[in-house]
């Protein structure tokens, strides 16, 4: 990887920021079977049109003060956190990574794993319409990644698939309760595809790390007795964006720890 940078930080924001909007549509729409496409963005109370001057992201919301301009009703917060949120990832990754072919693949990457956070933080459900696509896309795109050879891919969607698969089967069958869904064991393919194998035990120990640093106080507050259903999905998603980012300096530091004099 390299920090080359083809354009300023504000034109990657800005992109994102763009992509982020189409992705609010994404998650509203994919779990309700609706198209992404037609018909075009209304408010959910009143069904007035959205022009395309109230739609610009982030501004619109503020110059709006977050409501619709046609009934008042509060647009939710989380229309421009998720433009916001992906405007910054794609600044990361642009300044991160570098490359003409690698930014948009892991623009796709990172743009994907906003949609699945979302939608299983509301609904628990990983769609298949998005994970199982990203297992292909990210194998055939490995093709265009310097440091990431198609075996890896490969490896990498058989290992985590089958990682998580074995997993989610030996607490069903210790405990006789699904604890984790399908979805996940495809969303970590889908990591595996776009990271290589070498990410997968990273991937799932930084996602199972931040879910016990939120999922145990959450169980102490609401007593739920280790019977929250906290979604795995997110925390997969964060602990793939940490790799992709930072994971040769992860890497590095905790070989450090083990080997250290």
């Amino acid at each position: 990887m390299n920090s080359i940078s083809f354009l300023p930080a504000s034109a990657y924001f800005i992109l994102g920021a763009v992509i982020g909007s189409f992705l609010n549509v994404c998650i509203y729409r994919i779990p309700e079977g609706m198209s992404i496409v037609s018909p075009a963005s209304r408010c959910p109370q009143c069904k007035s049109a959205i022009r395309w001057y109230q739609n610009i992201p982030i501004i619109s919301y503020l110059y709006l003060r977050g409501r619709c301009a046609s009934c008042g009703a509060g647009i939710p917060m989380r229309y421009p956190m998720v433009e916001a949120l992906t405007g910054a990832l794609f600044v990361l990754v642009g300044l991160r990574l570098g490359g003409f072919y690698v930014i948009p693949v892991y623009w796709l990457f990172v743009a994907s794993l906003v949609v699945i956070t979302f939608i299983d933080m509301d609904h628990q459900i990983i769609p298949d319409v998005i994970s199982l696509p990203g297992v292909v896309a990210g194998f055939l795109l490995s093709f265009c990644v310097p440091w990431l050879s198609w075996t890896d891919s490969l490896f990498g969607i058989l290992l985590g698939g089958g990682s998580l698969y074995l997993v989610a089967k030996t607490y069903y069958l210790l405990t006789k309760v699904e604890g984790m869904g399908g979805g996940d064991v495809k969303l970590l393919a889908m990591i595996g595809a776009f990271l290589g194998w070498k990410a997968v035990l990273p991937v799932i120990f930084l996602g199972s790390l931040s879910g016990a640093m939120v999922g145990v106080p959450l169980m102490l507050v609401k007593r739920a007795g280790g019977k929250l259903a906290i979604p795995f999905g997110p925390f997969l998603a964060l602990g793939a964006v940490i790799y992709l980012l930072f994971g040769s300096s992860l890497v590095e530091w905790y070989l450090s720890l083990i080997f250290v004099k």
